[in-house]
C-alpha cells in the first residue's frame, strides 16, 4: 500500500494504472494531517511503474498545496498542482 499525508481533502477516487483502488483515511493529527492509505489493486513489482491518480477537491485550508497557473508553466497551456508532502511506501 501507499500513504500520502493529506489535509483537508475530500478524496472521490483513487485508481492505480487505470484502476480502481481502494483507499482509507487514517486518524486526523492536528498539524501533521490525515494520512491516506492507498492500497494497490495488484501486487507490484520490482521497476514496474505505478500512475496513482487521485480525484480530490482540496479547500483553502489544505496546506503544502501549490498551483501554478498556466501562464506560469513551460507549455502555458495547464494549471499545474505540487505538493510539498511526501509519499511513504508500506
Amino acid at each position: 500500500s501507499q500513504v500520502l499525508d493529506t489535509k483537508d481533502l475530500q478524496v472521490f477516487k483513487v485508481t492505480v494504472n487505470g484502476q480502481d483502488a481502494e483507499f482509507v483515511f487514517g486518524e486526523k493529527h492536528n498539524f501533521k494531517g490525515t494520512p491516506l492509505e492507498i492500497t494497490l489493486p495488484f501486487e507490484l513489482r520490482r521497476g514496474q511503474e505505478a500512475i496513482v491518480e487521485i480525484s480530490f477537491e482540496s479547500s483553502p485550508k489544505s496546506s503544502a498545496l501549490q498551483w501554478f497557473s498556466p501562464e506560469q508553466t513551460s507549455g502555458k497551456k495547464h494549471p499545474f498542482l505540487f505538493s510539498q508532502c511526501q509519499v511513504e511506501w508500506i
